[in-house]
């Protein structure tokens, strides 16, 4: 596969697997202090990668759940925000400025943090209760958030007697770094063709819903606009009736990432739509996929680590074909804001 490390990604998965005990540790510590709701914090990537937990949490828990993005979560006094919240912040640098102010605020007022970071010495670190470490790279970044999330947040339901099937769940992650490798391999060709062809689109429209809706929203805004500079809209599947809908024509291309949890009837009604006035419809279904080790119960809870896993090949490829770096920014971090 064009520019993949496979040694390097069954590092950073596996590690992020065998943080379980860790994990289960520090659930136990939170739960046993009593916390009354879940605040799911983060900027940018890091907040879409928190939108599939936060349907995780609506659909299968009773903890009260809010999903806030880190700058406006300070200003905005959220009257559910108190000392007996727990706060789960992400940032794999550890050094976003917003994630990082946002977890100091929360210390502030007594809440207990959470903190996803690559390395334990960063700021965001320091403002954590409790703090978990795996170190990744961009490449690596959504596969090492979501199984670390996922494996927190089904904990955290367990201990309150919602997800009783946690252990088999987390045993079977055991499986997924190889199984992920595998939907890499089975998406290659489809990413190679689809940069050659749309290596010089200007506009790309990214579709989701549920437990997808985060990764379209992280991959139109922070892989095709900040990483490649091309425009693109996320829209949800339930919205993309109102309003977005007009500005299909015969030449635009849309891409569609469809998973496997209840809201997959709206990714269809959209796919039925887009398929009779566009010619240039991609879709990423995590039906294509097998999962060796994987049972049935559970796709529709990976789903959105099946989608990063996969278009992480189109953004390579895109890279190659356009000869534009992922690395390269304008502003992001570059200038001040």
């Amino acid at each position: 596969m064009l520019n993949f490390n496979e040694e390097n990604f069954l590092s950073v998965t596996i590690g992020a697997v065998n943080l379980r005990s860790k994990i289960e540790e520090v659930a136990k510590e939170v739960t046993i202090e009593d916390f009354e709701n879940i605040f799911l914090i983060g900027s940018g990537g890091t907040i879409a990668l928190m939108y599939p937990l936060e349907y995780l949490l609506k659909t299968k828990s009773k903890i009260p759940v809010y999903t806030e993005i880190a700058a406006e979560f300070i200003l905005m006094q959220h009257e559910r925000f108190n000392e007996k919240s727990l706060v789960i912040l992400a940032s794999l640098s550890g050094t976003t400025e917003e994630t990082v102010n946002a977890a100091r605020f929360a210390r502030e007022k007594g809440a207990t943090t959470i903190g996803l970071v690559g390395d334990a010495s960063t700021p965001l670190a320091t403002y954590s209760t409790h703090v978990l470490e795996n170190a990744a790279a961009n490449d690596t970044l959504c596969e090492s958030m979501h199984i670390q999330l996922y494996q927190l947040i089904t904990c955290l339901m367990n201990l309150r007697g919602e997800f009783p099937q946690y252990n088999q769940f987390v045993e079977e992650l055991k499986n997924l770094p190889y199984a992920l490798i595998s939907v890499k391999e089975a998406t290659e060709n489809k990413a190679d063709q689809f940069a050659q062809k749309y290596r010089d689109e200007t506009y790309h429209m990214v579709v989701g819903s549920g437990n997808l809706w985060g990764e379209a929203y992280l991959y139109a805004m922070c892989v095709l606009e900040e990483m490649q500079w091309i425009k693109s809209k996320s829209i949800h599947a339930a919205e993309f009736f109102h309003g977005t809908i007009e500005l299909v024509e015969e030449d635009t291309s849309v891409i569609l990432f469809k998973g496997e949890d209840k809201t997959r009837p709206l990714m269809d009604r959209v796919e039925n739509f887009v398929n009779r006035y566009t010619k240039n419809v991609t879709i990423f279904d995590t039906k294509d996929y097998p999962l060796e080790g994987i049972s049935n119960e559970f796709r529709e809870y990976l789903s959105p680590i099946i989608i990063a896993t996969a278009v992480e090949r189109l953004s390579i490829h895109l890279e190659q074909k356009r000869n534009h770096s992922l690395e390269i920014r304008r502003y992001y971090r570059v200038v001040e804001y």
